[in-house]
């Protein structure tokens, strides 16, 4: 492999966040793994001892998903919204509030999947409401949790997700 991770983040703007990540796979299967609950729940799960016991994801204009994680100490963490926009294989756009909203309101999430060779480059555009928002969201743990999961897509992505028990 060698081609995959790690995450790197950008702030082009002042309410913005791009996260890029790479993926040794077509992206076909990476938009599989973004789409369908069965898969989603393999890899979307942060760190280790997490559990997804929510997994919901309408993969259509006005479709709705949700998502809910339990810490090995009980805590959960959930988050929900509606998706704007979705071009197969190429592009999802959603709204999305956590339901604990540390976030300062709805965020819009952008992420495009791009293929050369095989291999997908994955970028998610995230515009929060404001400035602080953006700034909270940077100072948690957010890119370590999403790079776990990413780790967690890039196992299941060799494993290919489309021949799998899923």
């Amino acid at each position: 492999m060698g081609f995959a991770g790690p995450l790197t983040i950008t702030t082009p703007s002042d309410r913005e966040i791009v996260i890029t990540r790479q993926f040794d796979a077509p992206r076909h299967l990476v938009f599989a793994c973004y789409t369908q609950p069965p898969l989603i729940r393999r890899w979307l799960n942060g760190a280790p001892g997490w559990t997804m016991p929510v997994c919901e994801f309408e993969p259509r204009v006005g479709g709705k998903y949700r998502y809910e994680w339990k810490s090995p100490d009980g805590y959960v963490m959930a988050m929900g919204g509606v998706i704007r926009e979705i071009e197969p294989v190429e592009r999802i756009v959603s709204a999305e509030v956590f339901d604990e909203d540390w976030t300062g309101g709805e965020t819009v999430s952008t992420i495009l999947l791009d293929e050369a060779d095989a291999r997908t480059t994955l970028v998610n555009t995230i515009v929060y409401s404001s400035k602080e928002a953006r700034d909270g969201a940077l100072a948690t743990p957010m890119a370590e949790g999403m790079e776990m999961s990413f780790s967690n897509l890039d196992l299941l992505l060799e494993q290919g997700p489309d021949h799998s028990n899923a």
